[in-house]
């Protein structure tokens, strides 16, 4: 046996000296390749992953017989989206929105975010509301989850769009729509045995946006939701100073505030400058218009309507998510659509260029959108022409810059017109910045603030605009996701914790799969995988040669490829030879010494180590 390791290791020593000259040639190689992260399509049959904050039963504050009202923000605090805030009172409590994120690139094969319902289904008979702010993702996409684990009998209060938004989503769960309520500005509903709701208009980017306050029997709370203060907005819906400026004489306990600008001076220019600017840019087009837009931005999809009538130009529509909004709004009247303006692509590709204009999605740079199908051509109906002038109507979310430039970098050298946010006027934020966050506080005049809807960052620069306009700094908590806030008339404090986190979702069905698996994902995305295939005999000798397969490991078939795998057949042949004297018949054991050798081999030899996967055929 002892002859057999030896003969082994010299075997091992003569192939890592000969692998050196290989290494080098590899080195020299690989520097020439550009190193980019894999495309991870995202699979639509899988299952969700589960990922929640672990607490100990101690941290969670359970006390509902005395008079303090508890805030609990499950979602949103150091991070953009995912929304979701409870507010318990005894027995009793309501949710604030329930919305998603969008994964980012260490997130491989996810496609939607959600915030986890554990703490609310342990809780599930004491929660009698889910009120909703307004209808964009990051406040209303979790909704048909929450219904699924929570149950349908939880009524949903709020405008009639963001309802109805939310309700579109239920396709992608087997649930019962929950019951319905519509509000509008001013409304005052009861809720349960101690919540008094007031819904107050706020001017944002889509109609029917909300603040909310809450008042319990000891305390009030005002939730502004997203806001921006726009003197000149595109419907009839105003900011509500009046109604907010008397609740903050009335008097208001605990003010939660949008930080999202934060750390942005000035104002935020009102969305009816949008329409100017996308104007100016129509008139210049001599073909068609292609022009990607947020599908929310209600607000600015009626300004284009209205521009494109103003040029004589028919409209074809193409997105999903772009069409669910024309078929909701229209059907509401939130979207005035003159009669015959809309068209079909077909219609639209056997028009004079100049009489078109095509709506879309594809801001961010969604690798499905109609606008990266555009750039890429591989969209079935839109090819680009030499007059297409492509107007982007949107800016990154932090995460998505890469992709959208990528996007507009295409449309460039298909030589377009491409005007984008970053060289035109042409998107404004539907966040108020720190002249609007001030006023805000100035308006409410809260005894205590916390800052929510927000990196940490944005969180921080809120806390010392607060303190700017008088707030003292112990009078202002930066929480995280998680914590159980005790609100008095006499303080403000954290008093626990409660299970928070996220919840990934993978295609339609909702399973436990742990974080593990996305630590796998990044490894063959980054190393690659390598499958190898031995035979054994009854006698337990190995026949046949390996059989080795490779995939993201090795670049591409050339002779430093070739002079690799003859290198690892080696490896493995030498291993074999010692399983073989050894007689070693465990299938477990030999995938683990081949795994083993190889790995060691790619380590020493080449600083990069695949996923291996070793089958053992008995023959």
């Amino acid at each position: 046996m002892e002859k057999n390791e030896k003969t082994f290791s010299r075997k091992k020593k003569e192939i890592g000296e000969k692998i050196k000259a290989v290494k080098q040639l590899f080195e020299e190689e690989e520097k020439k390749v550009t190193k980019e992260k894999p495309v991870i399509k995202r699979k639509t049959s899988v299952k969700n992953t589960k990922k929640v904050e672990k607490v100990k039963p101690s941290e969670e504050n359970t006390d509902i017989t005395t008079d303090k009202t508890y805030i609990i923000p499950l979602g949103g605090i150091e991070e953009i989206g995912k929304n979701i805030t409870v507010i318990q009172y005894r027995d009793e409590m309501i949710v604030i929105d329930a919305g998603l994120t969008f994964p980012e690139d260490e997130h491989l094969g996810v496609d939607l975010i959600i915030p986890s319902f554990e703490y609310l289904a342990s809780n599930v008979s004491k929660v009698k509301a889910l009120l909703i702010t307004h209808g964009h993702e990051d406040h209303i996409g979790a909704v048909p989850y929450f219904y699924q684990r929570l149950g349908s009998g939880i009524p949903m209060y709020g405008g009639k769009l963001s309802l109805e938004l939310a309700l579109a989503k239920f396709e992608k769960v087997t649930v019962k729509k929950p019951k319905c309520v519509y509000i509008s500005n001013r409304n005052e509903v009861k809720i349960g045995k101690y919540f008094t709701v007031e819904f107050i208009s706020v001017t944002h980017s889509i109609p029917d946006c909300y603040a909310i306050r809450v008042k319990t029997p000891t305390s009030t709370i005002l939730h502004t939701g997203d806001f921006k203060v726009d003197l000149t907005p595109v419907n009839d819906e105003r900011f509500d100073f009046g109604r907010l400026a008397s609740i903050g004489e009335e008097g208001v306990d605990l003010l939660l505030s949008d930080s999202t600008n934060a750390q942005v001076p000035g104002s935020t220019p009102s969305e009816s400058t949008v329409g100017r600017s996308i104007d100016a840019e129509v008139a210049k087009a001599k073909g068609r218009v292609i022009l990607a837009s947020f599908a929310s931005h209600v607000h600015r999809i009626q300004q284009i309507i209205l521009i494109a009538q103003k040029y004589g130009r028919k409209v074809a529509i193409d997105g999903r998510s772009m069409l669910k909004i024309f078929e909701i709004c229209s059907k509401l009247g939130y979207l005035k659509i003159p009669k015959n303006m809309i068209i079909t692509l077909e219609q639209a590709e056997k028009m004079a260029e100049n009489k078109v204009m095509i709506i879309c999605t594809g801001t961010q740079g969604e690798p499905l959108s109609v606008l990266s199908r555009i750039a890429n051509g591989t969209h079935k109906s839109i090819s680009l022409r030499a007059n297409d002038r492509v107007i982007i109507s949107g800016s990154p979310i932090p995460g998505n810059e890469k992709a959208a430039y990528k996007n507009i970098n295409q449309l460039l050298k298909k030589e377009a017109s491409v005007i984008f946010e970053k060289v035109m006027g042409i998107h404004v934020s539907g966040h108020g910045c720190q002249e609007e966050q001030k006023l805000m506080i100035n308006l409410i005049k809260p005894k205590y603030f916390m800052p929510v809807h927000g990196e940490y960052v944005m969180l921080k620069k809120h806390k010392e605009l607060a303190m700017e306009v008088g707030m003292p700094e112990e009078n202002i908590i930066l929480a995280e996701n998680g914590f159980k806030l005790e609100l008095t008339p006499n303080s403000f404090k954290t008093v626990g914790k409660v299970p928070s986190g996220a919840v990934y979702i993978y295609g339609d069905s909702v399973g436990n799969v742990r974080e593990h698996i996305l630590r796998e994902r990044q490894i063959l995305a980054d190393n690659g995988v390598l499958a190898i295939s031995v035979a054994q005999n009854s006698e337990l000798k190995f026949v046949g040669d390996p059989i080795i397969f490779s995939k993201g490991f090795l670049y591409k078939k050339d002779d430093i490829t070739s002079q690799i795998t003859e290198s690892m057949k080696e490896v493995v042949k030498s291993k074999l030879v010692f399983l073989e004297q050894k007689q070693e018949q465990d299938i477990e054991k030999i995938k683990t010494g081949i795994t083993n050798t190889l790995n060691n081999f790619f380590n020493d030899n080449i600083g990069k180590v695949p996923t291996v996967i070793v089958t053992v055929v008995r023959v």
